[in-house]
């Protein structure tokens, strides 16, 4: 699978890139879901996007965020892999995994306004 991080096009070589690039792997091994693209770049009105193509994107404004808002944006993003919408299936998985998703949700919501 490409792992392409970058910020403003260039390589992104540090080290909160990398430990959130392990938790993306480490989500997805998890979740028993495989991307097939993992792009981390600036995003203006978006935390994370999945392409139909299976590219996942992630805001590198996440980077200066705590690891549970990361976990929660990563496996909200990685469950989209295999559910494409927020129904209960959705919702079901996200409380199996992340108990507190919720929480973690609203904290973005308020923080991003």
């Amino acid at each position: 699978m490409p792992v392409v991080l970058s910020k403003n096009g260039r390589l992104e070589q540090s080290t909160a890139a990398e430990k959130f690039k392990s938790s993306i792997f480490e989500w997805a091994e998890k979740l028993n879901v495989e991307p097939k693209e993992i792009h981390l770049r600036s995003m203006r009105n978006k935390w994370a996007s999945l392409s139909e193509n299976g590219r996942l994107t992630f805001n590198t404004e996440l980077l200066d965020r705590e690891r549970e808002i990361c976990d929660y944006v990563i496996v909200h993003e990685l469950l989209h892999i295999k559910i494409p919408n927020h129904g209960k299936l959705f919702k079901s998985l996200m409380f199996a995994f992340l108990p507190d998703w919720e929480k973690h949700s609203e904290k973005l919501k308020v923080g991003s306004e």
